[in-house]
């Protein structure tokens, strides 16, 4: 539950001093979270309510759902393969939600009452991942001052999380390969091996195929990994999610800074118009830039980076907010009917609407069947 008790210091609703305390009581359900909230009086009856929908992700500030299709059909699929311990390998580019994917996976598991544990592979030194991962026996190498237990073990009999995957050095594949194919790993510095019991989950924002060919991702490994793989789409090609995502960020920010923001309609329009390259982390920090500059609680325009300042609009101001309504219904439309191969029958159950009115809506939108049938069928 370690997780929860991390949205709870994020909206300031324990101290770190709590947070400690409570981590090393080694809560493993929301019920146990919260009657140990209330044993200690760190929270009261009448906040009981607001704290147990936050534990559980259904408050105010639980992550919007997607209104894409393609998403909504991606998540269907992961609740699914959740309920096995099966290897899962995270696609897409960054910033697209892999993590928030990954977590998912993991709540939705028979494993969510134990630890879910995040190494970021490309931000640790080669040599110092090796012992990160698999653990390191004292005098393993210079500093290494005491036993060091790994990632591996310290997930363990949890989900373990991968992120950056392809940043992994072909010295330490070797070795995750072996865990994986084996349940066992062996400390660095030591002539025993240890088993482990972990469901692993990796992500990666790069071409594993490409690296494979140029040899500097294993073939053996990749294969190991990519058993169920989830490629999640950039934010571009879910431009009907944008509103709902700027609230939500909106609303994190009035929580985290005590104070009302007021969002003004023509920025609003200039949001929804820019592309996202760095997709939902790149919106949720805007966002946050926009608060903290703030002198009061209307956001300014001024405020945004400079990139997004300087693009231009795609749609004239007048009409501006109408053209991003019609270009988001018509990407709703496209996913579906990508969705179901051109079945227009299908597509407009997906879309819970009739097919006579999903035709209309085409024809008004020059969208033809034609373009979304399988080419090589």
């Amino acid at each position: 539950m370690e997780g929860n008790l991390k949205k709870l210091l994020d909206e300031h609703i324990i101290s770190r001093k709590q947070y400690r305390e409570l981590r090393a009581m080694r809560l493993r359900t929301p019920e146990e979270v919260l009657d140990a909230l209330k044993a200690q009086a760190i929270i009261d009856p009448v906040e009981k309510k607001e704290v147990e929908a936050l534990i559980r992700g259904t408050g105010p500030l639980a992550f919007p759902e997607s209104k894409s299709p393609l998403l909504r059909a991606l998540f269907s699929e992961a609740r699914q393969v959740a309920s096995s311990d099966t290897t899962v390998l995270l696609l897409g580019e960054s910033g697209v939600g892999k993590s928030r994917l990954a977590r998912f996976i993991h709540e939705h598991s028979g494993r969510r009452t134990h630890p879910f544990v995040t190494v970021s592979c490309g931000s640790i030194p080669e040599t110092l991942l090796e012992s990160e991962l698999f653990g390191a026996e004292k005098g393993a190498y210079t500093g290494a001052v005491r036993d060091r237990e790994g990632k591996f073990k310290t997930a363990d009999p949890g989900t373990l999380f991968l992120d950056e995957i392809g940043d992994v050095p072909l010295s330490v594949q070797v070795k995750l390969l072996r865990a994986i194919q084996e349940r066992r790993i062996e400390p660095l510095g030591s002539d025993r091996e240890v088993e482990i019991n972990v469901r692993l989950i990796a992500a990666t924002n790069r071409d594993l195929d490409s690296a494979v060919r140029t040899g500097h991702f294993r073939q053996d490994l990749y294969y190991r990994l990519n058993v169920v793989p989830f490629t999640l789409p950039p934010l571009r090609e879910r431009a009907m999610d944008l509103p709902d995502l700027i609230e939500y960020f909106l609303a994190q920010q009035t929580k985290k800074q005590s104070r009302p923001f007021e969002l003004p309609g023509a920025l609003k329009e200039h949001l929804l118009t820019w592309k996202w390259p760095g997709n939902i982390r790149e919106l949720e920090n805007c966002i946050e830039r926009l608060c903290v500059l703030c002198p009061d609680h209307l956001l300014r325009f001024e405020h945004l980076p400079p990139a997004i300042q300087s693009a231009p609009a795609l749609a004239p101001s007048s009409s501006g907010a109408q053209g991003t309504l019609q270009e988001a219904e018509a990407e709703l439309l496209r996913q579906a009917l990508k969705k179901t191969d051109g079945n227009i029958s299908g597509a407009a159950r997906l879309l819970g609407i009739h097919r006579n009115s999903l035709a209309r809506k085409m024809r008004r939108m020059g969208l033809s069947l034609r373009q979304f049938r399988n080419r090589e069928g």
